[in-house]
């Protein structure tokens, strides 16, 4: 018998297969309906949402305060209750300097810029796992296509060995084998079935949806031809968090510069019941502290993430090198088994079978040729896995699921 294999699962697009009623669903669309019922993409919004109300705090200034002092209330002779008093009302309003304001407020940008980039690894993340948890179902439904022609040779390899020994050419025990390669089949077949629907299961867990009736296009699609650079996503996280901590720095050095506070107000004098004009201003002395070890600090996590930033994009690179050879190769093993080795195993089989059926092979030479065809089913499964894995990790590292900041979506 010729059990053909499917070439699908790596056909250059999906193909459109399925029922009339049940339109397949894309991997994009599977992506798409996983980030829209997302908590973690509500809650990097979220972040995104709190980095801008300290935007908008940034840009407040320091409140005034208004102070009533009241002197010679009370006391002994001709300090009487309130005879000889002086009440005083002064109004205060620190003034700050050394660029704080700009500084806090360059600080407040960065961060917001910092949490959109962080939205943004965050889908990219979820992306990959619905991506593998999507290939799982495709590679499941063949999975399920292989052994279910398994269980149909082993029952047509059965027929043949009952005639045999029937026609008192073979031994009993060839029958009883016979039988138990089919139970051994069926398990197998449920088995696949279970994990066909525990991808499923998987897959529309992402959106809240149920495995019943879910239809995925079939065939994997093949790595871009264009080998796309790094995502910009995870560059955009180094570049924002090295623009904070610069500007972190600026805030640092905008707090060695001391402020003043500068006062005035009104003195009402009750001896003569008049009133006079009083000022005047506060100014620190920054003997002590001038804010240098803070400084020092900031400037130096600084230049510790602009570090890890470097080793970071060379280690994606080496990363994304590594997965594309990966994948190729598992690609390549793929291909070779199902286009290659897989037609001769089954063209060995079909040569045995028919010289058991003239008497000149035995049973378990037949037996040796169908297990030779399954070692090549499960070889295939095998490479079909490292490259789910392999394929994707590599769009999760060029950003195929990337999106837009929010402040350009919220436009």
């Amino acid at each position: 018998m010729h059990i053909r294999m499917r070439a699908v699962l790596l056909a250059g697009a999906a193909l459109l297969a399925g029922s009339a009623w049940a339109q397949p669903l894309s991997l994009d669309q599977a992506v798409e309906r996983a980030i829209a019922a997302s908590p973690e993409i509500s809650a990097g919004e979220a972040g995104v949402d709190a980095a801008r109300a300290d935007q908008i705090q940034a840009r407040v200034r320091p409140n005034p305060t208004i102070s009533v002092d009241m002197d010679n209330a009370a006391g002994t002779g001709g300090y009487g209750l309130f005879k000889q008093s002086e009440m005083t009302v002064t109004y205060s309003q620190p003034i700050e300097r050394g660029g704080k304001r700009s500084a806090r407020m360059a600080l407040a940008e960065r961060g917001v810029v910092l949490a959109e980039a962080h939205w943004r690894v965050v889908r990219l993340d979820i992306a990959q796992q619905v991506q593998r948890a999507y290939i799982d179902v495709q590679i499941a439904e063949q999975m399920v296509w292989i052994a279910q022609d398994r269980v149909k040779l082993e029952k047509e390899m059965r027929t043949e060995a009952i005639r045999r020994v029937r026609g008192y050419k073979d031994p009993l025990f060839v029958e009883t084998r016979a039988d138990a390669r089919i139970l051994e089949a069926e398990l197998q077949l449920r088995e696949v079935q279970a994990k066909r629907l525990a991808a499923r299961t998987l897959l529309a867990s992402f959106w809240g949806g149920i495995a019943e009736g879910l239809v995925i296009s079939e065939g994997i699609e093949k790595p871009d031809p264009r080998d796309p650079p790094l995502a910009e996503a995870d560059t955009a996280v180094f570049d924002a968090a090295v623009d904070r901590a610069r500007a972190r720095v600026v805030v640092e050095q905008s707090r060695a510069v001391q402020d003043y506070t500068v006062a005035g107000g009104t003195r009402f004098l009750r001896e003569t019941n008049d009133v006079a004009l009083v000022g005047g201003i506060s100014i620190p002395i920054g003997r002590f502290d001038r804010n240098q070890g803070n400084i020092a600090r900031a400037q130096a996590e600084r230049r510790q993430l602009e570090f890890q930033s470097e080793a970071s994009r060379l280690e994606r690179l080496r990363r994304l090198a590594s997965l594309r050879a990966d994948a190729d190769a598992a690609r390549a093993r793929a291909e070779g088994i199902m286009n290659d080795v897989y037609p001769k195993a089954v063209k060995t089989l079909a040569q045995v079978r028919e010289g058991y059926a003239r008497g000149g092979f035995l049973f378990a030479d037949v037996q040796d040729a169908a297990d030779n065809i399954i070692q090549m089913q499960a070889q295939w499964a095998e490479a079909m896995t490292t490259y789910r894995d392999a394929l994707a990790e590599i769009d999760r590292l060029t950003g195929r699921f990337d999106a837009a900041p929010l402040a350009e979506t919220n436009r």
